[in-house]
């Protein structure tokens, strides 16, 4: 604008000097030529005074426009407009600063929050999925943020979201799933933009929980072994001592009957502790490659004559390649004894026992037709001296949890929409 406006006023003093050089007096063209001369320097001045630094801050402007915090402002030469240029660059230097700052530290939060062993699930302003860590993935399965990203909570169908809904804003609760996974979950938040946004952390307790139970129970289960066998040992001694001295007087029949009942009783209560100490004993195992299939076949054997009895049809569905993995024989057929025997249970009379193998990934899954296992009960399932059934000990889960464990195994016991109950274990 300025060029134009110079332009135009310097062909109008041109023509106007041809004009009097040509019409009137030589004195008269040197007074217009020193005219314009003198207007001259005042656009020469007018420019390095306000065209000038007035054109180097729109400069400035389109480089904040543009976040171009790189950049920096020459000077003009005008005191006053160096000042604000040198004022411009300063906070130029400081944008900069403070952007490359934000990025690092956004960079070293991203790094820390990948690394930790703790799941991490960020939601929107929506309550929707924004991201959330590989640690969080792995609980729901191996699921990609693409799977989950911009979904709610209740579209997730995942036993660990499911309890997470129920934990209100700024309070934690200890999670157990029914395959006998613990969480410890935390629901906060934090004020981003003025606005607040939630998030979970989730830790998991599984193995340390475990191991605190397993050394109370062992310790309780040590002691009244200890005592409960010293005593019916001594019961058993008098017992049959007694017995004894009435088998040769006549008309004792029934005190002789009292006293072998008696004793019979005290034999019983050491074998139920027994059974209880069975499961602190657990011999390690020993691992060599098998067939799952074929492990599979020799223990249906077994139980199909406790099938027959009640009706229960045991339906093999194995995998035409076998899988084969790491496992100890012994301690695995009783886990599968353990867990039809429990499926059988469940039935009562007339029902379904479906036995499936995989080998991509390497799993068993064994499902029944049962009553069902509710949500309640699904929580405390692999507890140490938890039992549905009457009378039951609560030890068969625990045992097939520690076995479990030894093989590295996943495993998980629920109720499905279907109505089959699984017991699924896929190993490693």
């Amino acid at each position: 604008m300025f060029t134009i406006l110079t332009v135009s006023l310097l062909t109008v003093l041109a023509v106007l000097s041809y004009f009097v050089f040509y019409t009137v007096s030589i004195g008269l063209f040197f007074a217009v030529e020193g005219t314009i001369v003198l207007i001259l320097v005042y656009l020469f001045l007018f420019y390095r005074r306000i065209v000038k630094p007035l054109h180097a801050i729109g400069n400035g402007m389109e480089l904040l426009k543009e976040q171009d915090f790189s950049s920096r402002l020459s000077h003009v030469g005008q005191q006053e407009a160096d000042r604000i240029v040198d004022l411009f660059n300063k906070l130029m230097e400081q944008l900069k600063n403070e952007r490359l700052h934000v990025r690092e530290q956004n960079h070293f939060l991203d790094l820390l929050i990948n690394a930790s062993p703790m799941g991490v699930l960020m939601l929107d302003l929506d309550r929707r999925v924004l991201s959330c860590n590989p640690v969080f993935y792995q609980m729901l399965g191996g699921l990609s943020l693409q799977d989950i990203r911009g979904k709610s909570l209740d579209e997730l169908n995942s036993p660990l979201v499911a309890e997470l809904r129920q934990i209100p804003l700024h309070a934690s609760r200890t999670i157990r799933l029914s395959d006998s996974t613990i969480y410890k979950c935390t629901h906060s938040s934090f004020v981003n933009h003025g606005f607040p946004q939630s998030f979970y952390l989730v830790e998991i307790l599984t193995e340390e929980v475990f191991k605190a139970e397993k050394k109370a129970y062992e310790k309780v289960i040590r002691m009244i072994a200890h005592e409960v066998n010293n005593t019916t040992a001594s019961i058993i001694s008098t017992l049959d001592s007694l017995e004894a001295t009435f088998t040769d007087m006549p008309d004792t029949e029934d005190i002789r009957d009292v006293l072998h009942i008696s004793t019979e009783r005290c034999y019983s209560m050491s074998r139920f502790i027994t059974r209880f100490a069975d499961v602190v004993r657990i011999p390690e195992a020993q691992l060599a490659e098998q067939s799952l299939n074929h492990i599979v076949v020799s223990c249906k054997r077994f139980m199909e004559t406790l099938c027959r009895d009640r009706n229960i049809r045991l339906r093999m569905e194995l995998d035409a390649v076998s899988p084969t993995v790491r496992l100890d024989s012994a301690l695995f057929e009783q886990v599968l004894v353990n867990i039809i025997k429990n499926a059988v249970e469940a039935i009562g009379q007339d029902g379904d026992i479906f036995i499936r193998t995989t080998h991509a990934p390497a799993c068993l899954e064994i499902a029944d037709t049962g009553k069902g296992i509710d949500k309640e009960t699904e929580s405390k399932l692999f507890s140490p001296f938890f039992s549905t059934k009457p009378g039951g000990q609560g030890i068969g889960l625990v045992f097939i949890r520690e076995v479990l464990q030894m093989h590295g195994c996943t495993y998980s016991l629920r109720t499905y929409d279907d109505g089959l109950t699984r017991f699924r274990i896929v190993f490693k």
